[in-house]
């Protein structure tokens, strides 16, 4: 039975340290905040409460099996789960508007036809066919297993089969990116381009350069669906701290790690603020990569997998209106308005070019009676930012005045509104302009994998959304299985069967 002290109590390292527990080890976690969850926090203010982080939960199968192999007991007994009918309404630049039902291609596909034209839900279809292989051939070496010593092969090696366009006197040509997806394969159509390249733009993924293996995002949402937490994703946050307690994890609150202690080239625990150390067998560490290289001074503690730097990930601005007047009947619960000019976003995001006149936006209305007052309505509004962006009063204004094609008469019942900004974010997380992860994903020249959850430094892991298999609430469920797994059975661990 071996003592591991983890370093954050996010949501990765919680499932680890749970997982660790019902192993037989003695998991300490030491958050240098004075809450557990990481990114999925909560605001609160005159009776509203809203989510911080992430609104919507993809893959609850991830946080099924944790509950079920830490305690034989359902996700559903600790927490409602609600898979939310329509998925999601699209508002689009030109205005069209449609609603896409959760986890029935057959239907979101009856939905683009009558909103774009017909032959566009057969279309966007054969793209999802396309997607499911790119699924099949990368989800166990990306998502269910230990990044493979050979991870070169996952960089060079293109799941997406991609359809060849033969050309008269002119070289074949493929998509090799998510933007030529949209050119190629769904012929440009501008609403089933905004469609598809939203999904990148969500996770912070440049369209124009993210690997056609990221039409695999689309794929897991339309396929497994979208499913809303009662009370707000927070509580799923409160259910897995609650089952890491009942396994006897200790927490330690205001605990903040300076060092990681190495002996004899091991990790052997951690230093604290306040000098004291506490020794451990093993470390795991739940932080961004520049926290653990100032953790780890002079040496380097990841392997040699190109990931994207931490300043090359955009950010988010997330804006909380409490807003008078319940939620109308038969309002979705989620809707994207799309920017107004796509280029002109990618440009801000990713090449340092002026803002756009309208930022592509997400608008949840949980319409849950627990996180507004009676009589009132909690509303979430989010955009992705570039990465430490100072956020002012324009594009805050920007935002909110999106988030009017979704909420009409939005203005009359605006009570207050709370900005949260890429600096609130790295506060919390630590990472360089409160940079967000995205999903690993295959290709890409090993652009967008991340860190292995075991270092160069024996005994220390790394878990979270900056370690394998990356960003995103499903994903950082998977490195906590990932990591206990290689503490448990050691590195010749293969993966969930």
């Amino acid at each position: 039975m071996a003592r591991i002290a983890v370093i954050g109590a996010g949501m990765g390292a919680m499932a680890a340290a749970a997982r660790l527990a019902v192993a037989g080890h003695r998991p300490v976690v030491f958050e240098r905040a004075a809450t557990y969850g990481g990114a999925l926090g909560r605001f609160e203010r005159d009776g509203f409460a809203f989510d911080t982080g992430p609104g919507l939960l993809l893959l609850p199968a991830v946080y099924r099996d944790l509950f079920v192999k830490t305690g034989k007991e359902p996700l559903e007994d600790a927490v409602g789960l609600t898979q939310i009918e329509p998925a999601v309404r699209h508002v689009f630049a030109d205005g069209t508007t449609t609603d896409l039902p959760n986890a029935r291609r057959a239907g979101v596909a009856e939905a683009l036809d009558a909103a774009v034209g017909a032959g566009a839900g057969a279309r966007w279809s054969a793209f999802m066919n396309r997607a499911r292989e790119a699924w099949d051939r990368s989800r166990r070496p990306l998502l269910e297993e230990p990044l493979w010593p050979n991870w070169e092969v996952l960089a060079e090696r293109e799941p997406y089969p991609a359809v060849v366009h033969k050309r008269l006197l002119r070289k074949d040509r493929a998509a090799t990116t998510l933007a030529e997806i949209g050119a190629l394969e769904l012929a440009g159509e501008p609403r089933l381009v905004a469609l598809l390249e939203q999904y990148a733009l969500a996770y912070g993924l440049d369209p124009r350069t993210a690997p056609a293996s990221a039409a695999v995002l689309p794929y897991m949402e339309q396929t497994f669906g979208t499913w809303a937490v009662t009370g707000g994703m927070r509580a799923l946050a409160d259910a897995v701290h609650a089952r890491c307690e009942r396994r006897k994890v200790e927490f330690r609150f205001g605990a903040q790690v300076r060092r990681i202690v190495v002996k004899d080239g091991r990790a052997a625990g951690v230093e604290l603020a306040d000098g004291s150390v506490e020794d451990a067998e093993f470390v795991v560490a739940g932080v961004a990569p520049g926290v653990l290289e100032r953790l780890l001074p002079g040496r380097a503690p990841r392997g040699a997998v190109p990931a994207r730097p931490e300043a090359a990930a955009p950010s988010r601005l997330t804006v909380h209106l409490a807003l008078r007047g319940d939620r109308p009947e038969d309002i979705p619960h989620r809707t994207v308005v799309h920017g107004t000019d796509r280029a002109a976003e990618a440009a801000w995001l990713f090449d340092g070019a002026p803002r756009p006149g309208r930022p592509t936006i997400a608008v949840l209305r949980t319409g849950d009676a627990g996180q507004a007052p009676a009589g009132h309505e909690a509303v979430t509004v989010t955009a992705t930012v570039p990465n430490g962006a100072r956020v002012g009063e324009d594009l805050v204004a920007s935002v909110v005045a999106a988030a009017g094609r979704a909420v009409p008469g939005l203005g009359e019942r605006l009570l207050w509104q709370e900005a949260r900004t890429p600096q609130d974010v790295a506060e919390t997380t630590g990472a360089v302009g409160g940079a967000v992860p995205a999903p690993a994903l295959a290709a890409a020249s090993g652009s967008l994998l991340h860190a292995a959850n075991g270092t160069e430094v024996p005994g220390l892991f790394t878990v979270g959304g900056w370690a394998h298999p990356g960003g995103g609430l499903p994903h950082a469920g998977m490195s906590g299985a990932l990591v206990a797994g290689l503490i448990v059975e050691g590195p010749g661990f293969q993966g969930s069967q």
